[in-house]
């Protein structure tokens, strides 16, 4: 049998095994798993390597609207680039709707921006910022429909946050289109509060950023959240959770038979608000929301990821490489 391309001699790893075999692929596809391959155009020589699936990144955001005069540092070419480098081979990036703008058009212009610029396979998340009614009872359905089935939604930022009536009116088409919602879970209020104050003294450093964003903030969100799953009986995803009391939050659900599922973040596991001190732009490097808490909140992600608590864990991607755009 005639193989386009052979890995020999390097250790599988699949879902339940791991064991040292050659692996031949034809037409894209893996054809055999066998002790030895013998006939291929291309002879790849994996001794001493993992192969493995490849990544898929879930939380990924490229080219996404962030306001007048910010670009952000990735899109599709460099972003999926730098993924396929990093070993991921499936991308899952948010397609942003802005206010007053149709579900529909941003997705229109989102895909523009995919389109033979993405070098590895993605599929797109909505963020749905403006459930307007016809958003909510016609074009959210039909795009759910057309194989969207994950949105985000956003209880923070002036720009992108839904009331909580608004939050269960999104909860509930989703019910009705068996369809998961994924809840960046900050208290906008909260938050607002303490940053005007912190600005009144005249503290804006990047520190700052951390100081208006407590952990009561997070889990508070994150225990209205859950509470307004509950009420329509619809599973949710709480994102990027920083610390222990948002973790428990997900865990006491879970405990409950609710259907709450959790995700972190490498930055929760290795980073503390002390890098934030830095001075300049240095600092600016750090800023995330949440923002990364302390070392106890570290340890807490690193306990949620090891009891199943966080069932999603986005990857870390590598930095930008060369080569050529993949279809899609």
């Amino acid at each position: 049998m005639h193989f386009d391309t052979v890995i020999r001699n390097g250790t599988i790893v699949t879902a339940t095994d791991t064991f040292r075999a050659d692996l031949g692929i034809r037409d894209g596809r893996i054809a055999a798993i066998a002790d030895r391959l013998m006939d291929a155009t291309e002879i790849i020589d994996a001794t001493g390597l993992l192969v493995m699936p490849g990544g898929i990144d879930s939380h990924v955001h490229l080219s996404q609207p962030a306001g007048p005069g910010i670009v952000p540092a990735d899109d599709f070419l460099t972003g999926s680039r730098s993924a396929a480098i990093g070993g991921n081979t499936t991308i899952m990036p948010f397609c942003l709707q802005q206010k007053g703008q149709s579900l529909r058009a941003a997705l229109a212009a989102y895909r523009a921006e995919a389109e033979g610029r993405c070098f590895i396979d993605y599929a797109i998340h909505l963020i749905v910022t403006n459930p307007t009614p016809q958003v909510l009872g016609q074009e959210l359905p039909a795009l759910i429909e057309e194989g969207y089935r994950s949105l985000k939604i956003f209880m923070t930022y002036d720009d992108l946050k839904i009331s909580d009536r608004e939050m269960l009116e999104v909860l509930s088409v989703a019910k009705r289109h068996d369809t998961l919602v994924m809840v960046h879970a900050e208290g906008h209020d909260v938050i607002k509060f303490l940053a005007d104050r912190l600005e009144a003294e005249g503290r804006t450093g990047t520190l700052s950023h951390a100081l208006s964003r407590p952990v009561a903030a997070e889990r508070e969100a994150t225990h209205r959240a859950i509470s307004f799953a509950e009420v329509i009986d619809t599973p949710i995803m709480i994102v990027h959770v920083s610390n222990r009391e948002s973790m428990e939050e997900i865990r006491r659900a879970q405990q409950k038979g609710l259907r709450i599922f959790g995700e972190t973040c490498p930055q929760y596991l290795v980073l503390t608000k002390d890098h934030l001190r830095s001075d300049g732009m240095e600092g600016a490097k750090y800023v995330c929301s949440p923002p990364p808490r302390d070392t106890e909140s570290q340890q807490a992600c690193w306990d949620g990821l090891a009891q199943g608590v966080f069932e999603v864990f986005p990857p870390i991607i590598a930095p930008s490489a060369s080569t050529t755009p993949a279809a899609s």
